[in-house]
């Protein structure tokens, strides 16, 4: 049997994990809000955009990194260095293939991840978290519309 206080408190929890797989992510920090969006190109290239910072984190889809297989070096752009969406910004090599990466999104390359550099790995293990490849101060933010949702991403390679 259920109790009115555990259907309350379940359904508290049920906007929160709508949440969590909305393409959209609500960080909260007392004090500020920040919305991160995650967008994908056919490219397999994916950009977690911070709207209160501008900037991308630029790195491969998980379905990419599972594709190219054990991941053993990665080249990353020059920190500083001016992008344009379309340019080859950077190279995966594995075991298996070389990929070349390339921006999704246009502006200046303002970090890039240097434990790729040494632990190249990372990428896949957490491909769209922990192994960013670099970030960018975006220069035209309306390019983010121009990307995919994760849904349509999906069915680019599903069908």
């Amino acid at each position: 049997m259920f109790s009115a206080i555990g259907q309350a408190a379940r359904a508290r929890t049920m906007p929160l994990m709508a949440a969590r797989t909305s393409p959209s992510i609500i960080m909260r920090v007392p004090g500020c809000r920040t919305i991160v969006t995650k967008k994908y190109t056919e490219e397999h290239e994916v950009v977690a955009f911070d709207d209160e910072t501008g900037l991308g984190a630029v790195s491969i889809t998980d379905h990419a990194q599972e594709s190219l297989g054990d991941v053993v070096f990665v080249e990353l752009p020059a920190v500083g260095s001016k992008v344009v969406k379309g340019d080859q910004i950077g190279a995966v090599e594995s075991v298996k293939a070389a990929s070349d990466i390339y921006a999704p999104i246009s502006g200046i390359v303002t970090e890039v991840n240097e434990v790729l550099n040494s632990e190249p790995g990372l990428l896949n293990r957490s491909p769209e978290d922990k192994g960013w490849l670099c970030k960018i101060k975006l220069s035209a933010p309306e390019e983010m519309n121009e990307l995919l949702t994760l849904e349509s991403y999906k069915a680019t390679w599903e069908a």
